[in-house]
């Protein structure tokens, strides 16, 4: 949806249904995603934050998918507006935990994959749009050692090859980089650090020159019009940044914002009893990273939730943040807290001064939450998640 007072656009992320194959995609896109549309904007025109995996991408090739997708947005009122490229293989129904970051950006299939989605938004869009691709905030925390340099250069390679998109079609991808706990990048101090020292560097505005043909200065605009964050407010408020700050660093450094992630994570203070409410939210499917400390010492971060719950009484009285997206317009869980405070301030400061083009609500755990909270259908969750920013955002 298209936000009144310059606020960018709203859409959901179809990461939210099951989307391994075209026939998953075709399911998705026909039946919840047009029931979304129909309960919160029948008349108008509907944002889309589309999800393929490489599989499906595959598939897409078979007969006239291809033409049959770009006839099916425009049919229907559906405008492209953003991919999520994070997620390279099944995303739902099996054990994906931390393979949900390979093959990684140290891996060429990466680099791939995701040149194949940028030419498939330019392809569903038109020219003169300008859309958004999330993507992998590096690789995995314990991967990382060493891979700056290879890394660095594939996510030049994917921005060259948005320049190149752009003279072809008319259609600006702007690529943005998601921070992710437990990741090589994980806070925004550290996501500053990287671009500054790695993507926009001196350096790296040469070695992007030489893969566009552009010059010194056209190249440095380029690259970082190609070339960004996703901000995931989830991850922000699992890593105890600050709203205000944390935009404020971005802001300084010159990083845009290509895509804001709207959602919310798990607020604790533990107990004995939180604990055993906890057990409930340890699945086998997503990786739920815990970052914890007590009082205002130093954060302690744990790979996944068991983990972390297997300390057991020796994490009483720590507060902890766990990695599980849960409904935004949830801001108690019972014994328990969402960070939903920390997304309505972003959504207030957003408000006040746009901090990105794109909003997308991604609350993709629907199946794996604890059966109290599956009360409704999913298309009437998204439906209530995307009215209740509509309602911060005053629209």
């Amino acid at each position: 949806m298209k936000l009144g007072d310059g606020l960018g656009t709203l859409t959901y992320c179809l990461n939210i249904h099951a989307t391994e194959s075209w026939e998953d995609c075709h399911a998705a896109l026909t039946g919840p995603l047009l029931a979304v549309k129909a309960q919160l904007c029948s008349d108008e025109r509907f944002a889309v934050g589309l999800r393929l995996s490489s599989n499906a991408l595959d598939e897409l090739d078979q007969g006239d998918r291809r033409t049959w997708l770009k006839d099916f947005l425009r049919e229907n009122d559906l405008v492209p507006a953003t991919m999520n490229g994070f997620p390279y293989g099944p995303f739902h129904g099996v054990r994906v935990k931390e393979q949900v970051y390979q093959p990684d950006w140290r891996d060429p299939e990466r680099l791939r994959y995701t040149n194949r989605l940028t030419d498939l938004m330019a392809e569903l869009s038109e020219p003169g749009d300008w859309v958004s691709l999330s993507t992998v905030p590096g690789t995995f925390r314990t991967l990382a050692e060493g891979a700056e340099p290879a890394m660095s250069e594939l996510y030049l390679q994917a921005a060259a090859h948005c320049v190149a998109v752009k003279a072809r079609t008319g259609v600006t991808v702007a690529l943005a980089i998601e921070p992710e706990p437990f990741c090589f990048l994980e806070t925004i101090a550290g996501s500053v650090a990287f671009f500054e020292d790695w993507l926009y560097s001196p350096s790296a505005v040469a070695r992007f020159a030489g893969l566009t043909g552009l010059d010194g200065a056209e190249a440095e605009v380029a690259l970082r019009a190609h070339l960004g964050l996703c901000y995931d407010v989830c991850h922000a408020a699992v890593e105890y940044e600050d709203p205000a700050q944390s935009l404020a660093l971005l802001q300084g450094a010159g990083i845009p914002i290509h895509k804001l992630q709207l959602s919310s994570a798990l607020r604790a203070q533990v107990s004995p009893e939180v604990r055993a409410a906890l057990a409930a939210y340890s699945e086998p499917t997503y990786l739920h990273q815990v970052l914890a400390r007590r009082g205002e010492g130093p954060i302690t971060a744990y790979s996944d939730l068991p983990e972390a719950l297997a300390r057991g009484a020796e994490a009483d009285g720590e507060e902890w943040r766990v990695h599980f997206h849960v409904p935004v317009f949830l801001g108690s869980l019972g014994l328990f807290d969402s960070t939903q405070a920390f997304l309505k301030d972003i959504l207030d400061l957003h408000r006040a001064e746009p901090i990105s083009p794109h909003l997308e609500v991604e609350t993709y755990t629907w199946d794996v939450l604890p059966p109290d909270l599956r009360t409704s259908s999913v298309d009437a969750a998204i439906s209530r998640e995307l009215g209740w920013v509509l309602d911060r955002l005053g629209q």
